[in-house]
């Protein structure tokens, strides 16, 4: 779906924006003593940043320090969001030494969209100026051999009937420069990567620097991804590897992104072709530009693995050699428009990546005292909801609501702890959603059964089931857009809880229908179920009743 873009992990925006005075910094923000065992360091550049005597009490004058490791799209909204607030100073610490212009497009859903509009309706304006919006277009599965339409999903009349912006998607350079120039001078500081922190009870945080420097701030706030110094400090686990915490998913993905003139253009805002053991997507990225994918089943590394498989020469047809010549191969017999996306892509239009998230981190803790985490630093997610972006947002905008009120410094961990609570239980379920759309479409779905002309086409059970649940995933999909967007406010509540817990449950009972056809059907089963069944225990199985009455409407004309 769209937002696999959310697999361009690497902070990027625009060169125009770097020419504005976010060079190269390093800095010092020292107040009060440093924690015991933690000798200052003296900085070579203070940016906008006057030391203060350590007091409890936040001021204007005195003003509550937050600084964000990292700054991708989740590290800047959140910065964003303080914009405005006198008694918040925020500084965001980012890894690379300048900004450019690098990455392919995010996609915004509704849940994320309504955030921006209501953090700043200005920046709002500026993002939706340069988005593409598909949430008003046709959107859909397809049966990848006959390029029949199997199920459409409507991001449409969810996003009208709650008064909210349509989904869309946005270049993420422009996104992130729209989020730069907002922020004054000097509160991104580049070639500043976070390494370790430490702490003490009555003292400010402490943050090391890839180079040893030393910032000190009230709050520290993890938003440097799913490869996170600040998560792997928290959970004593090492940075990456098997211990790291994230876990490979099974998916390597191929992305390609070109010019290409779609016979459906303006039509059409995404398909996704199903087929046995893996699926594609295609979809209009805005100006007559197109993003696809190639999902596949493969081992851990195949991007090396695979390299002897892929032809040195173009096809016949003028397929050009290496990537796209490989997937005409492993897609063969599959839609025409397959075909002719690959067909117009060059071998350099086209990356291949592992797929890795992590488990809801249901176990695991958010904070740390004054130190917390926020997108994939905490809920990495599998791209096919689009949502790892959108919840990012969603993060700082609830980040943003517990610190701003704060009066004392001391009320930090209770605030951070409080954003947990609040986050924690809706984007297990995304993370949790968003591994059921890759098990059940690469691992469970099929050609659907089907008679033709008298004939029976692929009537095995996975056939029969793919058939058998086609008039079922609108009902799905209905529930599934209705929890996305009208729980965007992430208000700690029963009813919000058992939201997750219901549509969770659903999403299980689709997996079980597909049990029988995965040979892993355990592993298929256990991300997702475990899930559901924290967030059922959450809530103690309450008010999920009433979030389906809350739907009923919508989803009775379906059945």
């Amino acid at each position: 779906m769209p937002a696999t873009t959310q697999l361009l992990l690497v902070a990027c925006a625009s060169q125009a924006a770097l020419t504005v005075g976010f060079a190269p910094q390093r800095l010092l923000a020292q107040r009060g003593p440093l924690p015991v065992g933690v000798s200052s360091v003296a900085p070579r550049d203070i940016v906008g940043i006057e030391p203060a005597p350590y007091t409890d009490a936040v001021s204007a004058a005195n003003p509550l320090h937050v600084v964000v490791a990292g700054a991708g799209v989740g590290g800047l909204a959140l910065a964003n969001a303080f914009v405005g607030q006198p008694h918040v100073k925020v500084t965001v610490l980012e890894k690379t030494s300048k900004f450019k212009r690098f990455g392919g497009p995010i996609q915004l859903a509704s849940n994320a969209m309504q955030v921006l509009r209501t953090m700043d309706p200005a920046m709002f304006g500026s993002i939706e100026a340069k988005a593409t919006f598909t949430g008003n277009l046709k959107n859909g599965i397809k049966d990848g051999i006959r390029d029949e339409w199997y199920a459409m999903f409507d991001l449409k009349t969810p996003a009208e009937e709650r008064g909210m912006p349509y989904t869309c998607v946005v270049e993420r350079p422009d996104l992130q420069e729209i989020l730069l120039n907002r922020l004054p001078e000097g509160v991104v500081q580049n070639a500043a990567g976070v390494a370790s922190y430490a702490q003490d009870a009555d003292g400010p945080v402490t943050v090391t620097l890839e180079d040893g420097f030393k910032v000190t701030a009230d709050v520290l706030i993890g938003a440097d991804g799913i490869w996170s110094s600040v998560r792997s400090t928290m959970h004593a686990n090492p940075l990456r590897g098997d211990e790291s915490g994230a876990t490979y998913s099974g998916y390597t993905v191929y992305a390609g992104e070109l010019n290409y003139a779609a016979p459906d253009n303006g039509e059409v805002g995404y398909k996704v072709y199903i087929g046995p053991g893996q699926y594609f997507v295609i979809t209009d990225i805005g100006k007559g530009r197109y993003q696809w994918y190639a999902f596949l089943a493969k081992p851990v590394g195949s991007a090396l693995a695979d390299e002897a498989l892929k032809p040195t020469e173009a096809c016949a047809d003028g397929t050009a050699a290496g990537n796209p010549a490989y997937l005409k191969t492993v897609f063969n017999g599959w839609s025409p428009d397959i075909m002719a996306i690959l067909l117009a892509t060059r071998n350099d239009e086209v990356e291949q990546r592992d797929l890795y998230d992590r488990p809801p981190a249901l176990r695991k803790p958010w904070t740390d005292g004054k130190v917390a985490l926020l997108g994939d630093a905490i809920h990495a997610m599998m791209p096919n909801l689009g949502q790892g972006g959108c919840q990012a947002i969603e993060d700082a905008m609830v980040l943003a609501e517990e610190l701003g009120g704060l009066e004392k410094r001391s009320g930090a961990p209770a605030a951070l702890q409080r954003y947990k609570d609040r986050r924690l239980v809706r984007s297990a379920a995304v993370q949790g959603l968003s591994r059921f759309a890759s098990d059940i479409i690469i691992r469970g779905f099929d050609t659907p059964a089907k008679v033709v002309d008298g004939q029976f086409q692929n009537f095995n059970y996975a056939g029969i089931v793919t058939r058998v649940l086609q008039p079922i995933l609108p009902v799905f999909f209905t529930v599934q857009f209705a929890f996305l967007y009208t729980g965007w406010k992430n208000e700690l509540g029963v009813k919000d809880t058992a939201n997750g817990a219901a549509l969770l449950g659903l999403g299980s009972l689709v997996l079980v229908a597909f049990a029988a056809v995965a040979a892993d059907a355990g592993l298929l089963l256990a991300f997702g179920l475990e899930s559901a069944a924290s967030v059922v225990e959450a809530v103690g199985g309450s008010g999920a009743a009433e979030f389906f009455q809350s739907v009923l409407p919508s989803v009775d004309g379906m059945l």
